[in-house]
């Protein structure tokens, strides 16, 4: 089995930084693709940032310039660094790992994996 374990969320003022941790349990051999989702109520999920095992990253348009993505392979675990926060911003954020192969056994792969979800608020 694999579990996300979410961390860094919280309450900043706007224009604040904070940094989300997703940490992994298991005996992963490798992950394709990490990244952030956010979600509000009733909307669709969002795609934050993401990277490759290579290094690539994307961004969503409205964090481009403010939110950094990076991860270590060694450690599973993936960062969002989020600055200059923003009003807009406050969402329910979503680990997410795309392409996971690990071994419980057996050599398993799963497609998508997702953590719990972290609560940012930004305040004025």
């Amino acid at each position: 089995q694999v579990q996300l374990v979410e961390s860094g969320g919280g309450l900043v003022q706007a224009g604040g930084s904070l940094r989300l941790s997703c940490g992994t349990s298991g005996n992963i051999i490798s992950i394709d693709r990490m990244g952030w989702y956010r979600q509000a109520p009733g909307k669709v999920r969002k795609l934050v940032a993401d990277i490759l095992r290579g290094g690539s990253t994307n961004y969503g348009d409205s964090v481009k310039g403010r939110f950094t993505i990076s991860r270590d392979n060694d450690k599973n675990t993936v960062y969002l660094q989020m600055n200059n926060l923003r009003l807009e911003d406050t969402d329910v954020y979503y680990c997410y790992l795309g392409g996971v192969i690990y071994h419980d056994g057996i050599y398993r792969t799963l497609n998508d994996v997702w953590g719990q979800g972290t609560q940012v608020t930004v305040s004025s």
